[in-house]
């Protein structure tokens, strides 16, 4: 039996996603066009681009569709460049964010630190801008290690400097309560696959009033801001899984609870769970904010076991967890967030819990780990 913990990277396909798509793949045509086989099309995706607007806390005409998050993030770099020549980062945004900034030489970065609980201070955004600052750009909460920004506050003082904020939402989607019109952002990025939604699907969120040169030219599809023939199964896909997680929890205790509130506190309790067991283990550290964090992920700093090592002997025994940043892994790079605090960037063992995690599979993971590391510490020792 395999036991999944690597919700982080990307949950499996809900079945109420899969379900939809396949209806959506007896469907065909151009939505571009006026014919019937085109209009049924392009019914299926205003349906899902309604219920994602809605998952989302805002309105249908905020969201553009794209093929995933970096695709979003990409397009909010690119785009900013018309205001200014100089965008603010921090030191533990996703790589897609970062390294594309590292390769935009028509762009000056500034890249703000963090403290040792991985948490960014908005007034340290803010003496980072200058005159041609186009954008600001910081997480919702952390892929590695969870930790929560202040987002909305930071959004509040950069609105007060004529400033963009840009927020990359995707490891919180699906796994933490936010409307992207209460935070008050100006653009966040967003991606399906973390969520138990379809891989290759996400969007751009666009606050009213807006305006971004598009990432893609050619044709008018959604509404000149992305062009190319719209994935609208995946689309359909991702409107499944919001909708689903939007859907009232009939008889219920907890007033206005959903499908996302009760997956949240399962996962919130999963984490205590493999938190409070790891911490007793010699030579583990929790990483990242003690509690303003994200409700699936749980990372540790192992100082004396090569973490590559208990991620393979733990595959071995059906459990699939994860070391360091899913986007350096496969070049072996070390995880620049764990450098950020002053770690050795190769020393975390990530796990991440989601909406089919069960009991029985962390139970096993809690007595599996222990044995893991006492077997390599014997080898490393004998």
């Amino acid at each position: 039996m395999r036991h999944y913990f690597d919700h982080a990277s990307i949950s499996p396909c809900r079945p109420q996603a899969q379900a939809a798509m396949q209806s959506a793949l007896e469907c065909f045509g151009d939505p571009a066009r006026g014919h019937q086989e085109a209009l049924q099309v392009r019914l299926l995706i205003e349906e899902a681009r309604e219920k994602v607007a809605d998952f989302f806390g805002t309105v249908p005409r905020s969201v553009v569709f794209t093929s995933g998050a970096t695709e979003a993030i990409t397009t909010v770099v690119k785009g900013a460049t018309k205001r200014g020549s100089h965008q603010v980062t921090t030191a533990i945004e996703h790589s897609a964010l970062n390294k594309r900034l590292e390769k935009s030489p028509e762009i000056r970065v500034s890249k703000v630190g963090v403290d040792a609980q991985a948490t960014v201070e908005p007034p340290a955004l803010l003496a980072a801008v200058e005159d041609e600052t186009a954008v600001v750009h910081l997480q919702l909460c952390n892929h590695e290690l969870g930790t929560c920004q202040a987002v909305a506050e930071a959004a509040e003082a950069c609105r007060s400097k004529g400033v963009w904020l840009h927020t990359d939402a995707a490891q919180a989607t699906g796994h933490m309560q936010f409307s992207f019109d209460d935070l008050e952002v100006d653009f966040m990025s967003v991606s399906a696959a973390k969520m138990g939604g379809p891989p290759g699907v996400g969007a751009l969120l666009v606050r009213r009033g807006q305006r971004l040169d598009p990432l893609f030219v050619g044709g008018d599809q959604e509404r000149a801001r992305r062009a190319g023939l719209e994935n609208f199964v995946g689309i359909v896909g991702f409107g499944a899984a919001c909708d689903f997680l939007s859907q009232k929890l009939d008889g219920s205790h907890l007033t206005g609870a959903t499908q996302l509130s009760l997956e949240i506190s399962e996962q919130e309790a999963f984490s205590a769970q493999v938190s409070g067991s790891f911490r007793s283990l010699d030579g583990l550290e929790l990483l990242g904010h003690p509690s303003n964090r994200a409700s699936h992920i749980s990372c540790f700093h192992i100082a004396d076991v090569e973490p590559q090592a208990v991620v393979m002997q733990l595959d071995r025994l059906g459990f699939a967890t994860h070391s360091g940043s899913a986007c350096s892994s496969e070049a072996d790079e070390p995880s620049p967030v764990l450098e950020a605090l002053g770690l050795d960037g190769h020393h975390s063992l990530r796990i991440s819990v989601g909406w089919n995690t069960t009991q029985a599979s962390v139970d096993a993971l809690l007595a599996a780990v222990p044995e893991v590391l006492a077997g390599l510490r014997s080898l490393k020792n004998g």
